[in-house]
């Protein structure tokens, strides 16, 4: 499918996903006023710093796949209340109003090019992409099938880390996620998008066989705040950004958005 096709696609997910009323948004990185159609058609890019807007499962979805391709497993999956955390059910129910999701991640098949792939997308609108029981579960089940059928597997990441609401629960996806990771029998692609952090970033995110990084994107494990605070030093420019982590060798490659499923492909070409 041609990249304007793609696009309108893009768009037409974006008007409904946090995007502010109004045709102007104001830009992150250079603070720049810009015009709400030319930076969805941008597919969410600052043309002024190239700095990447952060954007939903779906349109990564419409972005890395082929039309119409991807078939979702798992859908029924939902978060429970295993703490009994105060004010844990309603901000459930307040995140899948607003994402249309059962959880912080959608995961099943799609086609690359023509390509079979397993794909996983985090959802950083659904309670900070946080991962808990249904999250680790639905990558869990997710490497399984993709070892099963002998599928490349391609993970998107957007995440705060793990759900402190589910408590030690939310901890044990980390184990879990990495045990299942090892036992894959095919390629693997890890996509950090900001921010990738805390236990995400410590389990299955920092295992790839390839890790890419969008420009920009926060990673790491604790926040800078928090080392900065703890070890009571300046901490380098850029430190925890995508080209930082490339220059300390975290990642392989930071690749722009546009150019990302070209790069997937291009990878799975070589890999599979």
């Amino acid at each position: 499918m041609k990249w304007f096709e793609r696009r309108k696609r893009i768009e037409k997910e974006s008007k409904r996903k946090e995007i502010p009323d109004g045709f102007w948004i104001k830009c992150d990185g250079c603070g720049e006023i810009l015009y709400k159609k030319e930076i969805m058609k941008n597919l969410m890019v600052c043309p002024k710093c190239n700095y990447h807007f952060r954007i939903d499962s779906s349109i990564y979805e419409s972005l890395l796949l082929d039309e119409e391709s991807f078939k979702a497993e798992d859908e029924n999956l939902a978060p429970s209340d295993p703490l009994r955390f105060r004010g844990y059910p309603e901000k459930v129910k307040k995140a899948q109003k607003k994402t249309s999701l059962n959880d912080a991640i959608i995961c099943g098949q799609g086609k690359i090019e023509g390509r079979d792939i397993e794909i996983c997308i985090m959802d950083f609108n659904f309670i900070g992409g946080s991962m808990g029981s249904v999250v680790g579960e639905k990558v869990k089940r997710a490497i399984q099938r993709a070892s099963g059928l002998e599928l490349p597997l391609v993970i998107v990441s957007a995440t705060g880390g793990a759900r402190m609401h589910e408590g030690i629960l939310s901890l044990m996806q980390m184990a879990k996620t990495a045990t299942a990771l090892n036992k894959l029998n095919a390629p693997f692609i890890s996509i950090l998008t900001h921010p990738t952090t805390a236990g995400v970033l410590a389990s299955y995110a920092s295992l790839g066989d390839v890790i890419i990084a969008e420009p920009g994107a926060l990673i790491g494990f604790a926040g800078p705040r928090v080392i900065q605070q703890t070890i009571k030093k300046e901490l380098p420019e850029g430190f925890q950004r995508s080209e930082f982590m490339l220059e300390h060798g975290l990642v392989d490659m930071v690749v722009h958005r546009k150019d990302l499923r070209e790069t997937v492909n291009i990878l799975l070409g070589h890999l599979c």
